[in-house]
């Protein structure tokens, strides 16, 4: 007989702000670790979402199995966004669907912090939501499996002309189980599947993700969002709602104390669906000898692809060179389909010889006038420094700067011989963007991403003309040209406060539109916290390529240093502080020295090889970033070179929620903590732990990092110890909540 099934849908906040989050069974009777212990792990999740209007309604499908040697008494507990109607909970035992009840709100957020106090699971905080759906599963037998399905609806938040949908996935696979067990190394993969189903696809932009790499497609007349399937925490996704040719959406984040920060997102639809801008397309490629082998024949299918984008009203032109330059024409020519099976025959013909004469391909391409209504494209591609003609990159990058006019210039340097430089100079005189490819990784694929960006411009010379407050730090500093299917992300700072509409221009087959992005510029708006995080890796990406263009100085390389710590950022010039005591990270000129100071035309020479190759990379990929999850391969990949290189351990340093913590004397503190700030001592899982974290939700993903941690606040900082507070007297919260967040009156 099955046994009665209870489950608790709470309607108060446990944590404001918090999302709904994948759940989890928790074992509920006392378990001896050994052979005949259960062990419940996720085998699967598929999340179903279609969006009608402004209405979500989302399905959860969980499986879960016991691979441990006993039966499992335990409860299922899924976390609730606020928002959120329940409509409908099932259980299968077997073929049978069971149903369950509801209990009330004081016994959900009970049941919850007995949970985290018993199992004293830090991380579980980071699930918490608006209520907590909790289901008796048991029993579940050895290798059995129990599927959960569940059902809810919410009104979709309306960020500025854009629909927002959020969905928390928790940390799948990581660590201990929710049931305070590790899981076992018999655990299969734990498969994850997210949709989202959008009718009417015309009615929408391109969707865009602030924290997770999205992919879109058509359906029929339907939209069909997806997720990469190792996504983990928090997904936001933006559903602009198109008005005329783009959709446009403000959000905002400002911790009350300072200017605020804010994102422009400019969203043309997903394909190309209007008028778009005819194309002048210049594709040089480098034939010297270095170039032989595969180099040449990856570089030879890239350049294919691009010829296959091509459009009737576009022309393009192709120039190989090495010691000398040949081009398959001397002017641009029609893209008819003669002139580009022509030019495709020419690319057969080409082999590796001679030597790199940069100067004379950029001559070849550079200084021919476009008529006004084309863009003119140039896609440089080189593995090597010049050995012929001109061999100066500074004085190469000058003659370049001077004739490059209305051209946009795309660098794609492959391997580490390349002088970044020049080609981050040329990029950024062209207002386009360098790319570098690593040896031994695939030309054609690693350029195919930035073939499809440029193939079908619907905007170009666009520029922020007016907002209801004053902008500043804007990056891209300079508003690239807008394609289709490639959203345009904007982060930057902002002065004052103040609501209206930011006014946004561009220029299109010669004349001028314009768009706007109603938003609102509080003093005070704690939401949004990954503005200011990709703020912080774009303003980091914009300040090395600077260094390494214009020279280093003390301020800019304090500047980077601060940023990297403030935001949890590892970058040339704070890496190796990871290796000092915190206390001693902001002593006032602790500066990095030499060869990490190299930058600037009087070192252009210099910018060549492994090293130089790495930070070039690493600017060129945080300047772009657009997601946390992006943000967050950035730094595991900097960590694990950290690692390799011995500059630290894999467990000094942690990078959680966009700060970066260092192991101290048992703690995990803060980067960003300075011995100038007031530090309050909280107990752990006390009634004072459980109070904090309500009234500040935000640090709540810091409190996985370890069992004592140090976080640091605006004008005070929180640490987690034994010693610590178990109660709060009256007013003392509310005054560390006010510091915390830097907010007046601390």
């Amino acid at each position: 007989m099955l046994r009665h099934l209870a489950f608790t849908a709470s309607l108060a906040a446990l944590s404001a702000g918090a999302l709904q989050g994948q759940g989890w069974i928790q074992i509920e009777r006392p378990i001896r670790p050994g052979p005949l212990s259960p062990a419940i792990v996720r085998i699967g999740s598929d999340v179903r979402t279609r969006i009608d209007g402004r209405v979500a309604r989302v399905e959860v499908e969980e499986q879960f199995r016991n691979v441990g040697g006993g039966i499992a008494e335990g409860s299922y507990l899924y976390p609730m966004p606020g928002e959120a109607v329940f409509t409908d909970f099932s259980l299968w035992m077997g073929e049978n669907q069971v149903r369950g009840e509801m209990m009330n709100a004081e016994q959900a957020r009970s049941i919850y912090e007995e949970i985290v106090r018993r199992v004293r699971d830090p991380a579980l905080l980071t699930l918490e939501g608006h209520g907590l759906i909790r289901a008796r599963v048991f029993p579940i037998r050895p290798g059995e499996t129990r599927k959960v399905v569940l059902r809810y609806t919410q009104l979709l938040q309306r960020a500025g002309d854009a629909l927002r949908l959020r969905y928390a996935i928790g940390d799948r696979g990581q660590g201990p189980g929710r049931g305070g067990l590790e899981q076992p190394a018999s655990a299969p993969a734990e498969a994850f599947h997210y949709v989202v189903t959008v009718p009417g696809a015309d009615a929408y932009g391109t969707p865009y993700s602030p924290t997770h790499r999205v992919t879109s497609r058509r359906v029929g007349s339907d939209l069909e969002i997806t997720l990469e399937p190792d996504a983990a925490g928090d997904v936001e996704v933006f559903l602009p709602l198109r008005r005329g040719l783009v959709g446009t959406s403000v959000v905002t984040y400002a911790p009350g104390s300072e200017d605020g920060y804010f994102m422009l997102l400019i969203s043309p639809p997903n394909g190309e669906e209007g008028p778009g801008v005819a194309r002048d397309l210049a594709l040089v490629l480098d034939v010297s000898g270095s170039m032989s082998g595969d180099k040449l024949a990856q570089a030879k299918a890239a350049l294919r692809q691009a010829l296959a984008t091509l459009q009737p009203t576009d022309r393009f032109k192709l120039v190989a060179f090495s010691t000398r330059v040949v081009g398959f024409r001397d002017d641009f020519v029609p893209a008819s389909r003669e002139n580009v099976q022509a030019a495709r025959d020419f690319l057969d013909q080409l082999v590796a010889d001679g030597g790199t004469n940069i100067a004379g391909a950029l001559d070849a391409v550079l200084g021919t006038a476009s008529p006004a209504e084309r863009l003119p494209i140039v896609v440089f591609v080189t593995d090597g420094m010049p050995t012929v003609g001109e061999q100066s990159p500074e004085r190469i990058a000058g003659g370049a700067a001077a004739r490059v006019g209305r051209a946009r210039v795309f660098t794609v340097g492959v391997g580490f011989d390349v002088n970044t430089y020049l080609l981050d100079r040329l990029a950024t005189e062209g207002h386009g963007s360098a790319e570098y490819i690593a040896p031994g990784a695939n030309i054609e694929t690693a350029m195919s991403g930035m073939l499809a960006k440029i193939q079908h411009p619907a905007l170009v010379n666009l520029r922020i003309s007016d907002a209801p407050v004053q902008l500043a730090k804007t990056y891209p500093a300079t508003l690239p040209d807008l394609f289709y299917g490639e959203e345009l992300v904007v982060f930057g700072r902002y002065h004052g406060t103040g609501s209206g509409s930011v006014v946004v221009t561009g220029e299109r087959n010669g004349r001028r539109e314009r768009f706007t992005a109603d938003g609102a510029f509080p003093a005070s708006q704690l939401e949004n916290g990954f503005v200011p995080k990709l703020w912080a890796s774009r303003r980091i990406g914009d300040l090395t390529r600077q260094i390494r263009i214009e020279g280093a100085s003390p301020s800019l390389v304090g500047e980077v240093r601060d940023l990297g710590l403030r935001y949890g950022i590892l970058t040339e010039y704070t890496s190796y502080l990871v290796q000092e005591p915190v206390t001693a990270w902001n002593r006032p000129g602790l500066m990095p020295t030499a060869p990490a100071l190299r930058g600037g035309a009087g070192a252009a020479d210099l910018q060549t090889g492994r090293e130089a190759f790495a930070r070039a990379q690493a600017s060129a990929v945080m300047g772009g970033v657009s997601s946390l999850s992006a943000a967050d391969r950035v730094a595991a990949k900097q960590a694990n070179e950290l690692v390799a290189a011995g500059t630290t351990s894999a467990r000094a340093v942690r990078r959680v929620g966009g700060r970066l913590f260092v192991r101290t004397d048992s703690v995990w503190t803060d980067a960003s903590h300075r011995d100038t700030l007031r530090v309050v001592e909280v107990a752990p899982y006390s009634d004072a732990y459980f109070a904090l974290v309500r009234a500040l939700p935000e640090i709540a993903p810091y409190l996985a990092v370890g069992d004592q941690v140090l976080i640091a606040g605006r004008k005070a900082s929180v640490k987690i110890a034994t010693s610590g507070l178990t109660t709060w007297q009256p007013g003392r919260l509310e005054a560390l909540v006010r510091a915390f967040r830097g907010l007046p009156g601390a």
